[in-house]
């Protein structure tokens, strides 16, 4: 209901989906004309490679998450090429991963509390072109150093780790917690 309300709010909006099932994708057109939405509006993508996958993000405004169940590698993807993605932070770690994500990558402000506030961010967002400029150069300058996005430094820190629990184990030590200098 939510995300019909905003393509009737947005002149020349849509909604752009996967499609990974012929009956519901007819579904949910049909709920779209039962809000008074065209169900054209409602784009849907085909499965594709992955290049591809991330190639065609970058012609997207905004990535609405969903509820209860957060976007999760999909999320990663869109912020790996930009796309901002806005969401809604749940009561459970399935429904709190995309507020992981946003606070990882430097966007906390893409966060919010409630369906009501989500709503409200993202119409603001879908009519104030500077605002979402502004939080996709945010995002393109926090995505260059921000340990989410940074595969080298992960890699050596999972490295590190390996390195310390082998040690612990060789030495007879049992398992312990220990933090991986930065």
């Amino acid at each position: 209901a939510i995300w019909m309300r905003l393509l009737n709010a947005v002149s020349g909006s849509v909604l752009w989906l996967l499609e990974d099932n012929a009956s519901a994708a007819q579904n949910l057109r049909a709920a779209a004309e039962a809000h008074g939405v065209e169900p054209e509006r409602l784009v849907f993508a085909k499965h594709t490679d992955p290049a591809t996958h991330l190639a065609r993000q970058t012609n997207a405004d905004l990535f609405l998450d969903t509820l209860p169940y957060n976007a999760h590698t999909t999320g990663s993807d869109a912020l790996w090429v930009g796309l901002p993605v806005l969401t809604v932070r749940g009561q459970t770690f399935a429904s709190r991963v995309a507020a992981s994500l946003l606070n990882a990558a430097g966007l906390p402000e893409l966060v919010t509390g409630s369906l009501e506030a989500y709503e409200a961010l993202a119409l603001k967002l879908a009519r104030d072109e500077e605002a979402l400029a502004r939080i996709r150069r945010k995002l393109a300058e926090t995505r260059k150093a921000c340990a989410l996005f940074d595969t080298g430094r992960t890699a050596r820190h999972l490295e590190a780790a390996y390195q310390i629990m082998w040690e612990r184990k060789r030495s007879g030590l049992p398992a312990a917690s220990f933090s991986i200098p930065r």
